[in-house]
């Protein structure tokens, strides 16, 4: 099976890699939005850009379809004798929602800056709040697929903590009902975010060491669970936020602004994320921090292409935690 096989899975991605570039105009967008057809047709030239791919067995012989009783973009494979249309082994797979709103809603996902709640999705694109609700969590799990080359030169780490305010509670390190996050900003490059169960030495220092090469210059604070980053990477500078919050080039202030950007987020647009599902959220304002200088029809083109290979089922969609 497709899903089971990475490295054909790896194939496909980087095939579809290929149409990254390409820019879409007000009314190639508008086309795409207003009918199904056409929706997976551009889907197709993003999946297959050089050609079908049997999505099964990774045979480029198949043929299309055709006839009044067949569906709509229906493939057989000559190799394996299997059928397929472009949604097999993607977050669309099995959907029957029109792709054309499934485009719309990747779109508005992209635009947003600080995200889009399910509820406005729902009225937007034309559909129930729990099936808004489920292709925003589809997408945003396609938003994971970035990329997992390590960091290196200057990475800051940090960690923040979300939920709601407890009155008269502590705020910061040691709240409680609150979540940690942990978060790694390449210095003017990628983001990548964790939701972590704790913030000791061992959980963060694994996560840099899991995501950043060794010739890397780590920024931090002077929380005590970074003590020791010097002797296992290149160099690790920290600033006391209780002195002072820049010194040179020694600063934490990419990551500050990401969390800025994320609690904006969560407060304003979501107003509460469950532990469950933040993961997810992560992994949308991971990928928007990343493409922020990108224009929207060519984030829309990276979800879709990042979609190959993921497949998140209803029963699966709290199992988020990481």
């Amino acid at each position: 099976m497709y899903l089971t096989n990475p490295s054909l899975c790896a194939s496909i991605v980087m095939e579809a890699m290929k149409t990254m570039a390409k820019k879409l105009s007000f009314e190639e967008r508008q086309a795409i939005f207003a009918d199904a057809d056409k929706a997976r047709d551009y889907l197709e030239s993003v999946r297959w850009p050089d050609g079908v791919i049997c999505p099964h067995c990774g045979a480029e012989d198949a043929h299309k379809l055709a006839g009044e009783s067949t569906r709509k973009g229906l493939y057989k494979c000559r190799a394996c004798r299997r059928q397929f249309t472009v949604t097999v082994g993607t977050i669309f797979q099995g959907t029957h929602i029109p792709l054309n709103k499934w485009m719309y809603a990747i779109y508005l996902m992209c635009e947003s800056k600080k995200g889009i709640s399910s509820n406005q999705l729902s009225r937007d694109v034309g559909v129930t709040y729990k099936s808004a609700w489920f292709m925003t969590h589809r997408i945003r799990q396609a938003m994971s697929n970035g990329g997992t080359m390590k960091f290196d030169g200057i990475v800051e780490a940090d960690e923040t903590y979300i939920g709601g305010r407890t009155k008269g509670g502590k705020r910061g390190r040691g709240a409680e009902k609150k979540t940690p996050v942990f978060a790694l900003i390449q210095r003017n490059g990628e983001a990548r975010s964790f939701h972590v169960g704790n913030v000791k030495k061992k959980t963060l220092q694994g996560l840099i060491g899991e995501n950043v090469k060794e010739t890397a210059h780590i920024m931090t604070d002077s929380f005590r669970s970074y003590c020791g980053l010097d002797k296992i990477f290149a160099g690790h500078d920290f600033v006391d936020h209780s002195k002072e919050y820049v010194r040179g080039i020694v600063h934490t202030n990419f990551a500050e602004s990401y969390f800025s950007l994320l609690k904006r987020g969560i407060l304003g647009t979501f107003h509460h994320v469950s532990r469950e599902h933040l993961q997810r959220y992560l992994y949308e304002f991971d990928f928007r921090w990343n493409r922020r200088d990108d224009e929207t029809g060519e984030n829309l083109n990276a979800v879709l292409t990042q979609a190959v290979g993921q497949r998140l089922l209803y029963r699966d969609s709290a199992r988020c935690l990481a």
